[in-house]
Parts: structure tokens; sequence; C-alpha cells
């Protein structure tokens, strides 16, 4: 597994970016979380070492953008490039998740076709609104490997329409940070049962901050919510260790 932020930065967009991790991190060092920047590591999938080898190696995942949104307007004058070393690294495998899969057909590279093999994209909906506006958009773009992130969950939701056979998984979870909102258990057993009636894979992956099971709360430390969430033994995947393994 490798980790590639060619830009950092975000603008909130929806419910789901009230506590964003981004800006609270970034709160910690006294920077705006909303300043959006090229990173200095910005060709770290072409970089080599000494041998030159490439320092991410093939057949890695290669967790893309996760301190910004890949398909930020803000990011629009990078992407072209970032694209181009995407398709020249066909051996990895890249993963974003955005919450704007709307802009998605407007930024695509030409030779796109029906998808780059080597591209997973992950569609975020926080809640019902979310899901019902962003997932027929999701559902009829050219896109070879998609899941659906309902990360924070902060209500129940239904998928259940959009589970058609494009989906790959569902990935849910809590909120994390001291002001996260309620993630309640019952919510992410019912995402869950949706995803087992289509044969689509599940996986919980954190709990949240504050946790509802059986009516109690429970405030779980941030080291502890994504090993609790395995805990519950509720994962319908073959291989935890690598669960966007294709």
């Amino acid at each position: 597994m490798a980790n590639w932020n060619p830009w950092h930065g975000c603008k909130k967009l929806s419910e789901g970016c009230a506590n964003c991790y981004v800006y609270r991190m970034d709160a910690k060092y006294d920077r705006d979380g909303s300043a959006v920047k090229k990173n200095a590591d910005f060709n770290l999938p072409l970089k080599r070492n000494r041998q030159k080898q490439y320092k991410i190696t093939s057949g890695e995942t290669v967790y893309t953008c996760f301190t910004s949104d890949f398909l930020l307007a803000e990011a629009d004058e990078w992407r072209a490039e970032a694209w181009t070393m995407i398709k020249e690294r066909s051996d990895l495998n890249f993963l974003f998740i955005t919450k704007r899969i709307d802009r998605f057909a407007e930024v695509l590279p030409d030779n796109w076709g029906d998808g780059y093999e080597n591209v997973v994209i992950g569609c975020t909906c926080e809640n019902q609104d979310r899901a019902d506006y962003r997932l027929p958009i999701f559902l009829e773009l050219p896109i070879k490997h998609r899941f659906i992130a309902c990360e924070p969950l902060l209500e129940e939701i239904d998928l259940s329409a959009y589970l058609n056979g494009k989906i790959e998984r569902v990935v849910a979870g809590g909120e994390s940070g001291t002001s996260a909102r309620i993630c309640k258990y019952d919510w992410i057993l019912k995402i869950r049962q949706q995803c087992e009636k289509s044969g689509v894979k599940f996986w919980f992956k954190q709990t949240g901050y504050r946790f509802v099971k059986d009516k109690k709360l429970y405030l779980i430390d941030r080291k502890l919510q994504h090993s609790q969430a395995r805990k519950a033994g509720i994962n319908l995947l073959q291989d935890l260790e690598n669960p966007f393994n294709l």
C-alpha cells in the first residue's frame, strides 16, 4: 500500500464535510485546510531509487488524494498530468474517493475510453440525500471499478436501488474526531443487509468516535475505531488485509 497526495487542501461541499479530518489535521499546524496547493511529491508514482527502480513497486494499491479530492475544481490545472502518470503506471492500482462525482465526465483524459483498468473510484454518500443525487450519476459513468463509501455515515441509508451489479463493494463507517456526529450500529447493519442481498462486498471500516449500539453511546478512542469495527465480524470480504484487492 502507498499514499500519493498530488495536491493538498479542499473546499467543504456537503454535510459530510462539516468535521473534515484534513481541516482538523491542518489546524494542529496552524494551516488553512481550504488552501489548495500542489505538493512537492506530485510525481511520486514516477520516482525511482538509486537502482533506477520505481519507489512504488508494481502491484501496489495507491491511495490517491486522501488529503483533498481528486476532482476538486481548484486542481484542474494539475489533473491532466496526474492522469498521465496513472496511465503510465498501469502496473499499480490507483484508488480515490470523491464527493464531486458530478464533475467526473468534465475532467477525463482523452484516452479514458470505458475506463482505466487500474483505477478504483469511490463515491461518498454520507446521507440519503447525497446517495440519491450522486449515485445515479456514478452508475452511468464509464468506470471499470467502483465502490460506495458511506463515510461519515450520518443517518440510515437505503442503497438497494443502486446495488445493481456495477458496484463492487460498499464501505461504511462513523466519523472520527471529538466533534464527531453519532453513528448507529443499526445503520451499519442495514447497509450490510442490503449488500448481502445484492451480492455486494461490504466493509465496516471504523466505528467513529460517537458510536451507538443497543441504544448505548460509546466514545471510542481514535486508535481503536478500526479494530473495534473489525471485531464486530460483519465484513463481507474474503481478504480483510486488502479490502480493495481487484
